[in-house]
């Protein structure tokens, strides 16, 4: 069981290391590639073909046109979760209507621009449904997070002389 984290280009790395980041807090197994829809398209093809059996999950960052999530979508059965990526003079808007906009029976779930970071909890709450150590993880991150607003608020009512 793995998670396939798809980049369209190299230079998309950046917005998405906070994914990579998070798999390896919770210790997720993943695989990194960059395959363009547009520019390396049999690759794609032969890489998704070798290992659909592998994978449980596929992530896939693109901007622009972003067609690498519905692409990956229409050659396997495994949930496709898109990052729309901003890179144009559109902000990521053209990314984001594209990986919406997938037609009937091909469906990808999509986080918001640049929303590696969900992408990345949302593929591991998919595999929580089957491992336990992964579900147990993520309680753990969400318990960890409700901790750190509820300091911080303590802190704000504190400055404000609340408390």
């Amino acid at each position: 069981m793995k998670i396939s984290l798809i980049l369209g280009s190299v230079s998309d790395y950046s917005k998405v290391k906070e994914a990579c980041d998070f798999f390896k807090k919770l210790d997720v197994q993943y695989e990194l590639r960059a395959l363009s829809a547009h520019r390396a398209s049999e690759e794609l093809d032969k890489y998704i073909t070798e290992n659909d059996k592998d994978v449980s999950v596929y992530i896939a960052a693109a901007g622009k046109a972003a067609h690498l999530p519905g692409v990956i979508a229409s050659k396997t059965i495994k949930p496709v979760i898109g990052i729309p990526l901003k890179s144009s003079a559109l902000e990521g808007m053209d990314a984001l209507l594209s990986i919406v906009q997938m037609p009937s029976g091909v469906p990808v779930a999509t986080v918001a621009i640049d929303g590696a970071k969900n992408a990345a909890i949302l593929a591991c709450q998919i595999l929580s449904i089957s491992d336990k150590n992964i579900e147990n993880k993520l309680k753990e991150y969400k318990s960890e997070m409700t901790r750190q607003v509820l300091e911080a608020e303590k802190k704000l009512l504190k400055e404000i002389e609340m408390i």
